[in-house]
């Protein structure tokens, strides 16, 4: 199936490219803490797009996707 969402489509390119900094930090580096760190916030995006998508309506959507809801 085409992913046609091109937020989804950039955030999902985004936690590839967080994975592979993420091996390289860890792995190269021997950087723990920081590495993990980076993985978990730069995966979640996709998690909470994806959260917000499937909303129950418009406002949730709105709530899930402004500024304000992450200043909370």
């Amino acid at each position: 199936m085409e992913e046609r969402n091109v937020t989804l489509m950039k955030s999902k390119a985004f936690a590839i490219r967080i994975v592979n900094l993420y091996k390289y930090l860890h792995e190269v580096k021997h950087e723990r803490v920081l590495s993990k760190q980076i993985l978990r916030s730069g995966t979640s995006i996709g998690a909470n797009l994806s959260e917000a998508l499937y909303g129950i309506s418009r406002n949730d959507f709105i709530a899930k996707t402004t500024r304000a809801y992450f200043d909370k």
